[in-house]
């Protein structure tokens, strides 16, 4: 369907480990540290350093937005299309949420506007749906109703309101990225060499220029906007009241998060469980825990309130986790007493507490709530690591799309042509080295400590492991487990990989380790390796790839997808306003953008009912009757349905995942094509309806009228009376 062409005229004695070192050391291997300020430092050498600092966060940030744009106009031709491409460039569910954006501006006023999301006939026939509650699209509302209000639609159209929003967004995302990696180290080295490795592996750490409105190009940015804030809140050396500040900014920044991203309880949860092993092994007080967790519940339960009491915030494994580990906590409280071996017991029966009363909490409250709209999510995972049945249609559609598989080795090869791979491996495994030491000595103290008074002797022991570094190990590590389990979440490791590869490069600690190993460390050497290798690493990447660089900016293609504009422009022009519309979820959202025709069903999977209905939607694949067609669409209200050619005949897909395979395994039905079938399976009694309808047979026919095709695309309009005889005036035609 859409393509790319190139466009016209294109332009072609023991060694001490690192927390036996200050946290600053000003003067010598941090003294740009963004701390100096924030403590008292007001030298013209801070302050300068510090402003250099600060100035090429911005500028980074700003070359990442910069070339983000400029290579999506540079894909499309974007500023010379037609509206209709623009629209049709917003693929799948992207095109759903950008149509509540177009929506909110169209209507006559603000409130009424919301008024038509809250109380919503369009997206699904013959239902009501709240969208705010449904849906993440504050952003889409919090966008229209600041574009309304800006004295800029005079010379801003609002999609480019929109994608530079998003755009933006990506510089935010490199600066918290920037800034991690300048807290991590002491030297904003760090932060220029993450945001160098972030753009220059941009297919691996983002992938906006091409899906601008998919929800983690919104929420993503936060996400690594609250890592900075949690970095600076677990760092020695705050004061009550800076303490108080990365709170607050924890909050704002993990509630951004949350609202703009339905799948948020997930990536909690993966950050709850980095806090509760940080707490089981001691690097954490345990006001920092508490703290930590009530961010997230606060939170998740402010977006509750504002998504209107959405049912999936509450029955969520995050909040059920974080209930049962602070109960458990609180019934145990000599959990941190005893010898080593005590306490590895004591943590083994901890953790199995822990686990059965999340899994009961959260039972009970799905039963309670009669929550089953995340139930597709579980199943994937049962079916991904064969713990559930593999025939389930929506498991399958899942597990089928490659951005649901483990992570391609040629991912790491991209990456090790950056030289990203190779500082971020040594590191891990250093920093790993030192975590498993500092936990061991940890959970080996004395009888009677307590984590508070622990915090106090961080800075002189030998073992000890600073807890900001000791979190943002565990993140990469978590995180990244995820990436290689689900492709998609690579997008969420990847760009704090950047971070801690840069922190191994210019940081104090893993470059005191190697030079005492050597027996050459000095104060002067020290220095000279933090800033003359992250230095000479940028060089060498700014010789390679900057030409690289230039050559792609250089490639000019235009949109290309006339099938789909003349779809659409038939259906705007030839349909009533109040028509409803069948076909496939990807398809369906562009028609809601570009034509705003009732659907049947859409890409926002996160409903059992809707995911029913898509199922029997698709029947029009499957080997189904023409009775049994019409009945399933009529019940959806539906008056027209569209086939689409690459469904129908599908090869990009393997044998047994190809949608028309996972319709017949689901329905017991033998799929086509050569190779092994099941043995419970069985020959269909009819042909495949995508196929049979367009021979005009009279079964067909009479139910069925063909009101427009062309290469890619057919329309059946839908008969209101099933008797043969019965007469319809003819219909506008769009054959070609």
């Amino acid at each position: 369907m859409t393509s790319l062409r190139q466009r016209k005229g294109s332009r072609g004695k023991d060694p001490p480990l690192a927390a036996d070192l200050p946290s600053r050391q000003p003067g010598c291997c941090s003294d740009h540290h963004p701390e100096n300020i924030l403590h008292g430092d007001w030298s013209w050498g801070a302050i300068i350093w510090t402003s250099i600092g600060w100035s090429v966060s911005v500028g980074l940030g700003l070359l990442c937005c910069i070339y983000m744009a400029t290579l999506h106009e540079n894909d499309l031709w974007f500023s010379n299309i037609k509206e209709v491409e623009r629209e049709i460039s917003f693929r799948t569910e992207c095109g759903l949420y950008y149509s509540y954006y177009k929506q909110m501006l169209q209507a006559p006023s603000i409130q009424q506007g919301l008024s038509e999301l809250i109380h919503d006939n369009l997206t699904e026939s013959k239902r009501t749906i709240n969208l705010l509650q449904r849906m993440n699209i504050y952003q889409e509302v919090f966008l229209s109703v600041l574009y309304r209000l800006l004295p800029i639609q005079s010379y801003l159209e609002p999609v480019y309101f929109y994608i530079y929003t998003v755009f933006s967004l990506q510089a935010v995302y490199v600066i918290a990225l920037y800034l991690t990696a300048w807290l991590l180290s002491g030297s904003w080295l760090a932060g220029t060499l993450t945001g160098v490795w972030y753009i220059l592996n941009r297919v691996d750490t983002t992938r906006v220029e091409f899906t601008i409105s998919l929800r983690e190009n919104w929420s993503l940015p936060f996400l690594a906007l609250q890592v900075t804030a949690i970095t600076c809140y677990l760092r020695p050396q705050l004061t009550h009241l800076q303490q108080k500040v990365m709170v607050w900014l924890m909050y704002v920044t993990t509630f951004c998060f949350c609202l703009t991203w339905q799948f948020n309880q997930f990536i909690l949860l993966v950050q709850a469980l980095i806090i509760y092993t940080l707490d089981c092994t001691d690097f954490l007080t345990t006001s920092q825990v508490t703290t930590l967790y009530l961010v997230q519940v606060s939170s998740l339960l402010t977006v509750w309130l504002l998504q209107f009491c959405n049912s999936m915030i509450l029955g969520s494994l995050v909040l059920s986790f974080i209930v049962a580990a602070l109960f458990i906590r609180h019934c145990q409280p000599g959990l941190k007493t005893g010898s080593l071996l005590v306490r590895v017991s004591k943590v083994i029966l901890h953790s199995t507490m822990v686990l059965l009363l999340t899994v009961t909490i959260n039972y009970l409250a799905k039963k309670a709530l009669q929550l089953r709209s995340d139930e597709h999510i579980f199943k994937f995972i049962k079916s991904k690591f064969a713990l559930g049945p593999t025939r389930d249609f929506d498991a399958s559609l899942y597990l089928c799309e490659e951005a649901f598989g483990v992570l391609p080795l040629d991912t790491l090869e991209r990456m090790a042509g950056t030289l990203l791979v190779y500082p971020y491996v040594i590191t891990l495994l250093l920093l790993g080295a030192m975590l498993l030491v500092a936990a061991l000595h940890n959970l080996s103290r004395h009888k009677g400590a307590s984590a508070e008074e622990k915090k106090g002797a961080v800075e002189g022991r030998v073992v000890a492991l600073r807890p900001d570094l000791a979190y943002n190990l565990l993140h990469t590590l978590f995180y990244g487990l995820l990436a290689f389990s689900t492709m998609r979440m690579k997008y969420i490791w990847t760009g704090h990989m950047c971070a801690v590869a840069a922190y191994g490069v210019c940081g104090t600690e893993l470059w005191t380790l190697l030079l005492n190993a050597v027996r050459c460390n000095s104060r002067t050497l020290l220095r000279l390796v933090r800033y003359g290798v992250p230095l000479v690493m940028i060089g060498c990447l700014y010789y390679k790839f900057w030409p690289r660089l230039m050559e792609e900016l250089s490639e000019l293609r235009e949109f290309y997808d006339p099938d789909t504009v003349e779809l659409m422009t038939w259906i705007s022009t030839k349909t009533p306003k109040q028509a409803v519309f069948a076909g496939s979820m990807q398809l369906l959202a562009g028609i809601k953008l570009c034509t705003g025709r009732v659907l049947t069903n859409h890409p926002h999977y996160e409903d059992k009912d809707l995911r029913e209905r898509t199922r029997q939607v698709y029947q029009v694949y499957a080997r189904r009757s023409p009775e049994e067609v019409f009945d399933i669409l009529r019940a959806a209200g539906a008056d027209y349905v569209v086939l689409e050619n690459s469904i129908c005949y599908e090869r990009r897909h393997r044998r047994g995942c190809r949608l028309r395979d996972l319709l017949d395994l689901a329905n017991g039905h033998i799929m086509d094509g050569p190779g092994d079938n099941d043995p419970d399976l069985v020959p269909a009694g009819h042909p495949r309806f995508c196929e049979a309808v367009k021979a005009d047979q009279a079964a067909y026919t009479a139910l069925f009228t063909r009101t427009f095709q062309n290469k890619t695309f057919h329309v059946y309009r839908l008969k209101k009376k099933r008797k043969k005889s019965a007469r319809s005036s003819p219909e506008p035609s769009g054959t070609q």
